[in-house]
């Protein structure tokens, strides 16, 4: 992105810039000051995906030569980097934790296979890939079947395919592990809620659930993510949009959403996970949310 300033880079393998941190400690500060802890998960996450509102889309926010290193931008976001730091960030306020260190390792947790940075094949490239390593993490579960998703397979080669516009790709060793991810994806069965079926589903999704659009693309499993939010009642999605050139929250209902576009073949949903840690400030259940979240124009989230 253009005007933009080099990226301050750090020995023990971050990237960010001094603003990422400041974004970072102020936000989790501020919320730690007014007792956030205390609320509900999905009612955090969908409070700091509105947090980022407006801000950039950058595309390929990750990508870059050299050793993979974890890349900390919290100007600008893809849609899966917004959908990761918004889940990030909730988790960080619920426990109570306003560390820049403790951000950084929860978002190598949530980025990379088994928590773990280690070269470019083991961060979660494919978002069926990423939901299902991060069930195993507890960080966030695949409800789709439990919402009446019907199940799919498709082969998994997109990334590789386009081996040249990924430079850590050049890597024979790294095409070749990646090669192997893929033909794993390929062998699992996935589910997801075919848009015809979506509002038959829908009541069942709630504020701060994670959207994976499912695409008919060959190679893919998920073209675009996102995060659902109700207004006035109605279905919607918080994104990274690259045709908005930010983060937006869409005109128009999910199911319309899907319907716009013929490749857009349904929805994954994923739910974050509720985790008590008895020696973090905030170790209680969270507080019943007897309505749900919503959102009136302008981002302000209120209750309705």
């Amino acid at each position: 992105m253009g005007g933009v300033a080099p990226l301050f880079q750090r020995g023990d393998g971050l990237i960010f810039l001094p603003e990422d941190r400041e974004v970072c400690e102020a936000l989790l500060r501020s919320a730690m000051g007014k007792g956030d802890c205390a609320k509900p998960l999905h009612e955090l996450i969908a409070e700091a995906g509105v947090r980022f509102l407006g801000a950039p889309y950058e595309a390929e926010t990750l990508e870059r030569e050299g050793p993979e290193e974890l890349v900390i931008n919290l100007r600008a976001f893809d849609c899966v980097t917004f959908v990761e730091n918004a889940v990030v960030l909730a988790g960080l306020i619920r426990a109570g934790k306003t560390a820049f260190q403790d951000y950084a390792a929860a978002l190598e947790r949530i980025r990379y296979r088994g928590g773990r940075r280690n070269g470019y094949p083991s961060r979660l490239h494919y978002f069926t890939d990423w939901l299902r390593d991060n069930g195993r993490k507890g960080i966030v579960r695949d409800i789709t079947r439990e919402l009446g998703g019907i199940p799919f397979r498709k082969p998994f080669h997109a990334l590789t395919d386009r081996r040249e516009e990924h430079p850590a790709l050049k890597d024979a060793a790294v095409f070749r592990r990646m090669r192997i991810v893929e033909a794993a994806c390929s062998r699992r069965t996935q589910c997801h809620i075919a848009k015809a079926d979506l509002n038959r589903d829908a009541e069942r999704i709630s504020d701060g659930d994670i959207i994976a659009i499912t695409t008919d693309e060959k190679g893919l499993d998920v073209s675009h993510t996102g995060l659902a939010v109700r207004v006035r009642g109605q279905l919607r999605i918080l994104h990274a949009s690259s045709a908005a050139g930010k983060v937006v929250l869409s005109d128009m209902t999910l199911d319309r959403y899907l319907q716009s576009r013929r490749a857009r073949t349904g929805i994954i949903v994923g739910r974050a996970m509720e985790r008590v840690d008895p020696d973090q400030p905030c170790h209680s259940s969270p507080r019943r949310s007897l309505r749900k979240t919503s959102i009136h124009q302008g981002g302000r989230l209120v209750e309705k």
